[in-house]
């Protein structure tokens, strides 16, 4: 099955800000594009909204002028839904509500041929749902595009229980066509990228309501350090804390409120208070004029241990004793093998993030993932009340000697990046196991859904072998809600491994 003809007419109902995006993308691929929406005249303000952007194209040399001309001649408001009679594709981007959306569609099937397309662009509604109310439910898929449409390349093509895989093929090979990246998903709730991308704001959440470290903080963790492009706290300033909570709020519901979706409380009380991120001026941070930035965290400068000791492999941290070399400080014990840690001078120990505690153990100072040991520009430390102040300033002075800025946090397992990323890992392997998707498709889902640095895959494979599923069988220990319990899949991804490198 191949796309879409281009001399056949797209038509996009509702016109919204993504609707006149996903317009644009299929006027500018060289399609006629009908364009409807139930308030009166609305059609015709997004037609001309839309050409005002392909004039910025022009502006931009991104479109020549006669592209432009020719593109708005195939643009075409209707006043009511027979204009889009010979349509051989109708998207919607109505309300987010079930009645609406099915209410619409059936209006449409009465109108279109036979073998027209149906597409949702729902983001969290159940595709099988919206085409449950058809006649004909075969033809009927989702097309998730992201905002703003015409900029980002991801297309989630969502196969419903009842859709034809004919009717998704061409779905997936119409949006290829149109210069974008499609991935093909079962209908599950939050589909690929709303599904695994939970974690990256929940743990962010939750390390903030254990009180182990204000916004400002946990963002420049995730960003210097875990490679992230935004922290969590800004990205859903940015994105509207109502969206964002309506969103896990809805993937909750949607899994029998399991709890490894729990919604934050702390955004909850967010929401409720107005605080509503950039839209507002006011959510995590405050936008108002005048308002200052909190900065991060930021410890004072301490002196460098003259040495340290390296027990074992330090697994995915052993770039770290390259960069100990190269800042001039002596690395001892490497042959040993009892241990993966550095011990110190004063005899206090610094563990990579486990999932375990600073207070379970004498003297421990624990330091988060990186995404990259030699291009991060922060580290996070973790330590109790017990931790000597000899230990925490010797692993102060270490990181401070590699050129990096350091937080000290409080005593939560698992740090920030560290068990975010374990968290993101474990859902990607749970959604394969249950047919999601592929590990190619979430992969790219992930990095040009949310511009996560890695995929998950990519993510577990240089994290080695059984690293997510450890981190999480020690933070499920102390921790035994559920939340954390890493999946079977996680589990038989780790044992198979295992079993492949000999281990009995």
């Amino acid at each position: 099955m191949t796309a879409l003809d281009l001399s056949s007419p797209v038509a996009v109902v509702g016109t919204g800000t993504m609707g006149q995006g996903i317009a644009q993308v299929a006027l500018v691929a060289g399609h006629p594009v009908r364009l409807y929406d139930a308030v009166p005249g609305r059609a015709r303000e997004a037609a001309d909204a839309i050409g005002a952007r392909l004039d910025r194209l022009v502006e931009k040399e991104r479109l020549t002028a006669a592209e432009r001309d020719t593109a708005r001649a195939r643009l075409l408001p209707v006043e009511d839904l027979a204009g889009l009679a010979d349509c051989s594709l109708v998207v919607e981007a109505v309300l987010e509500r079930l009645d609406v959306k099915q209410r619409l569609f059936r209006e449409v099937e009465d109108v279109v041929g036979e073998d027209c397309l149906l597409a949702t662009n729902t983001s969290s509604l159940s595709v099988t749902a919206v085409g449950g109310a058809l006649r004909a439910p075969g033809r009927l898929v989702g097309l998730h595009f992201f905002n703003p449409a015409p900029l980002m390349p991801l297309v989630e093509v969502v196969s419903g229980f009842a859709t034809d895989v004919t009717s998704a093929t061409r779905a997936y090979e119409t949006a290829r066509a149109w210069g974008k990246t499609p991935v093909a998903c079962a209908d599950t709730p939050g589909f690929i990228v709303n599904r695994i991308a939970r974690p990256f704001y929940a743990e962010a959440f939750a390390v903030y309501e254990a009180q182990a470290a204000d916004p400002a903080t946990i963002d420049a963790v995730l960003r210097e350090s875990g490679g992230f492009r935004m922290g969590a706290f800004e990205l859903t300033d940015l994105i509207g804390q109502d969206v964002n909570e309506s969103v896990t709020r809805s993937v909750w519901e949607s899994f029998f409120q399991d709890v490894r979706f729990t919604p934050s409380l702390a955004q909850r009380r967010l929401v409720e208070s107005g605080r509503l991120g950039r839209k507002g001026g006011h959510g995590w941070y405050d936008y108002g004029d005048g308002a200052e930035r909190p900065e991060p965290h930021t410890a004072e400068q301490a002196p460098p241990p003259a040495y340290v000791v390296a027990e074992g492999d330090l697994g995915p941290a052993a770039e770290l004793l390259a960069l100990i070399r190269e800042a001039g400080i002596g690395v001892r014990g490497e042959e040993e093998d009892h241990g993966t840690r550095l011990v110190l001078p004063g005899g206090g120990q610094l563990v990579l993030a486990d999932g375990q505690t600073s207070v379970e153990f004498r003297d421990v100072v624990y330091f988060d993932l990186a995404l990259d040991y030699r291009r991060a520009t922060r580290i996070a430390l973790s330590a109790s009340q017990d931790t000597s102040h000899t230990t925490l300033t010797e692993a102060i002075g270490l990181f401070q000697a590699l050129g990096k800025d350091v937080s000290v946090i409080g005593d939560v397992p698992g740090m920030i990046v560290a068990r975010t990323v374990a968290r993101i890992v474990d859902l990607a392997h749970d959604a394969v196991a249950k047919g999601v998707a592929t590990e190619e498709d979430i992969d790219t889902a992930m990095r040009l859904g949310v511009n996560y640095p890695l995929g998950p895959f990519e993510w577990s494979r240089s994290l080695g072998r059984g690293w997510a599923y450890d981190l999480l069988d020690d933070l499920h220990l102390r921790d035994p809600s559920g939340r954390y319990a890493p999946s079977l899949a996680l589990y038989r991804h780790a044992y198979a491994s295992e079993k492949r490198e000999g281990t009995p």
